[in-house]
This record gives structure tokens, sequence and C-alpha cells, in this order.
């Protein structure tokens, strides 16, 4: 592909603030047989990989008494695998049809994931193990991911990308409001590796799901030229357009800070605030309820805000959110989990608006061709740098402290929003029309 004066992919224009609000087109993705069978998979996949998301960390934790440092390490593996598989799946994606990578990720993360309670079962089970798995499904998450980002603009018309996003985004909130408090008690009754063994479960209902849809895909794939020379421009493609750009800069700085919590959350939560595993589940099913909010919210806030404010004040939400976590109190079992479960609402409320919108404006401005290499440039973003932060953040911890660390995180992820103030998008008013 030649570039142009703005890079590989062309500026688009600002569109009208207003779009009108059609209802038959909300009916019409939900009437979507195929559609809805993609749906549904997701939904019951993300509601199983709750399980696995606590479990890990909660196994790590309780039975195999790892170290903060331990616990960044775990997330740092996830991160060298997402590095590794973002190039080639990202040409995967552009080169190949995408039901058939969506099959066999799930169906792989399956057979991996029911390793963990089988060791378990056998006395076999150590943190070499538990590295290994992690590891093993961040990467076969990736392939997952950046297909199934790239699938639905060939399973709907572009005028149904948004209202599609948003709906997938509800299998999300949806999850992460049955999820967590569903995980809790499953790992207090059944321990957490026999409850690992759902989420197994769970990506092989989400592969026969995806199996049944029997719409050909848009665009056939092209031949496959040099993988290593083809897969290479994944994040150069990112950095070519002023849009992709800040969103893959505000991406990149957020989810490294983000990654100064995320892997001592549990940690936090359990050794410092002495909340139980239900406890736990409660706090973020609140952030779910919030999720869902803004999931459900997300297309319609675009009737009244402008698309560059709207994606602004969205990705604000979650750093005024991360605040809130150091300074949530020891000395009360009630006043901790009350702290989190307030960074949990007011967090959980800006990413499925922040998401939905962010997705939709990155289909629409990456010509097709391109938007598998692009989504794994963004993934490798996303999965590499919060495992690297979470490594940086395991070791700050020690000689720093949790909170001081905490504090860090939730800086760098209120700065990260700066990448889109001071870029073409906040002149946005609309998601513009798709490049051809």
């Amino acid at each position: 592909m030649m570039k142009s004066r703005t890079g590989f992919i062309p500026k688009p224009p600002a569109l009208p603030l207003s779009v009108p609000c059609d209802s038959s087109r909300v009916i019409s993705v939900l009437r979507d047989r195929e559609f809805v069978k993609l749906w549904s998979g997701q939904t019951i996949s993300e509601i199983g990989s709750r399980i696995t998301r606590e479990g890990l960390p909660y196994t790590a934790v309780k039975l195999l008494d790892a170290s903060t440092a331990q616990m960044g390490l775990l997330a740092a593996l996830q991160g060298v695998a997402a590095f590794a598989a973002g190039p080639l799946a990202g040409l995967a994606a552009d080169r190949y049809h995408h039901r058939p990578i969506l099959i066999a990720s799930d169906l792989a993360r399956a057979l991996v994931l029911a390793s963990i309670p089988w060791a378990y079962l056998h006395g076999q089970l150590t943190f070499s193990l538990l590295m290994g798995v992690a590891v093993a499904a961040a990467f076969l998450t990736v392939f997952f991911d950046v297909a199934y980002q790239a699938y639905l603009p060939r399973l709907l018309p572009k005028e149904q990308w948004l209202e599609g996003n948003g709906k997938l985004a509800i299998s999300f909130s949806t999850a992460e409001v049955i999820g967590p408090g569903l995980t809790g008690v499953l790992i207090q009754v059944l321990t957490a590796p026999r409850a690992i063994l759902l989420d197994a479960l769970s990506f092989i209902l989400s592969a026969l799901s995806v199996a049944l849809i029997r719409r050909p895909e848009i665009l056939p794939p092209p031949k496959v030229e040099s993988a290593h020379r083809q897969a290479a421009p994944s994040l150069r493609i990112l950095t070519s357009h002023p849009i992709l750009r800040a969103l893959a800069l505000r991406t990149a700085t957020a989810f490294f800070s983000f990654g100064f919590l995320s892997s001592l959350y549990i940690y936090f939560a359990v050794r410092e605030l002495h909340l139980s595993a239900a406890a736990i589940g409660g706090v973020v099913m609140l952030g779910g309820m919030s999720n869902l909010c803004g999931s459900l919210l997300a297309p319609r806030l675009l009737l009244t805000f402008p698309l560059g404010p709207l994606l602004i004040g969205s990705a604000l939400l979650p750093g005024l959110a991360a605040c809130l976590i150091p300074l949530a109190p020891s000395s009360s079992v009630w006043w901790g989990a009350a702290f989190l479960g307030a960074s949990q609402l007011i967090g959980d409320l800006g990413f499925p608006v922040f998401g939905v919108h962010e997705l939709t404006l990155r289909q629409s401005v990456t010509p097709p061709a391109l938007l598998g290499r692009v989504n794994a440039g963004m993934q490798m973003l996303m999965k590499g740098l919060l495992p690297a932060g979470a490594l940086i953040g395991g070791l700050l911890a020690e000689s720093i402290g949790i909170r001081p660390t905490f504090a860090l995180g939730a800086a760098g992820v209120l700065a990260s929003t700066f990448f889109l103030y001071f870029s073409p998008i906040r002149h946005l008013r609309n998601h513009p029309e798709p490049v051809a």
C-alpha cells in the first residue's frame, strides 16, 4: 500500500454532531441470527473468563504463597506472549477467514486451562505450571481477540458496527456483573483450580457457537506472501495516522500504568484489606453493574455529546477511579471494600463507553486489508505493556510499598488522556465513514 501524506491511512473528515436514532437498526442487529450466535457464545466465554482472571492470582497467593515479585512476573510473562503472538495474529486475521481462528483459539484455551485442575487433583500444581498456563492462554487470547475485533466488520454492514460493538461490550459487562460474585462463591466452594475448569468449558461452548455461524465473510482472504515481512508493520501502521497514533499512545501509557495496579490488586485486597474471595467478587461485581450501564449508554451518548469530548471524558474516569485505590483504609474491612467498590463504580462506567467508540473509530479509519494488523498492534500495546507495568509495579511495591505504587499507576492513567486531547480526536463530532 502506498503511503499518503498522513501515512498508510488517509485522514478521515469530521462529521456532524448528531446522528439520527434509528431503532430499526438496533432491532435488525438483535434479529440477525448469525450475530446473535457470536454474541451469545462470547457472553458465555466472558463469564467463564472471570473465573480464571480472579482464579489464577488467587491460586498463586493462597495455594502457592506467591510473593509480590512473583505476582508481577506472572503478569509480565503474559506480556511477552502478547508481543510474540501479536504480529502473527494480525497477519492471520488479514489473510485468513476469521471463524477457524476463533474456533481453534477457543478450543486450545480450553485444553490449556484444564491442565490446572488436573494438576491440582494429582498434587502436581506448581508456580511454574501456573506461569506456563498463563503464557499459553495469553498467546491464544491475542489470536482470538485480533480476529474477533476484525470479524464484526465482515459479519455486519457498516451502519451496524457501532450497535454491534455496543452489544458485544454488553457481553463483557454482563460478565463483570455475574462473573465476579459467582467466581468468589465457586472459589470458596470448589477451590480456585477446580473453578477454572468451568472457564475451560465456557471456551468449548463459545467455539460451538462460532462454529454454528453460516454467513460467508464479506472479504475473501488474500494470498500470504512473506510472513515476517507482512507482519512487521503492525505498530508502524498505528503510528502513521494521527487518530490511530493518539489512540495507541493513550493505550500504551494507560495500560502500562494499569499494570502497577492489576497484578497487586488481589494481593492488596487479601493481605492489606483482609477481604475474602466472596467480598472481592462482590466489589468487582459493583464495577460490572457500572460497566453494564456504560455499555448500554455508549451508542446513545453520541446523540448528546460529540465523539471527541466523549472519548476524552470516558478515558478520564478510570484514572480518577484509580486514585481511590491507594486511599482505601486497612483499619476497617467495610471501609476498605467501600473504597474499592467506589473505584469500580466510577472507573467501569468509563471503560465501555471509551471502548465501544474507540473500536468503532479504529474500524472506520483503517482499511479492511490492514485491520487485523492494526488490531494486533493495539493488542500488543494493551496485553504487552500491562504485564510490563505489572512487573515494574511488583518490584516497586517491594521497595516503596503498595500504596505509593498504586498512586504512581493512577497518575499515569490520568496523564494518558493528554494524548487524546492534543490530537485530531478532540475535534471529531461523529464517527467517520469507513475507509474503503
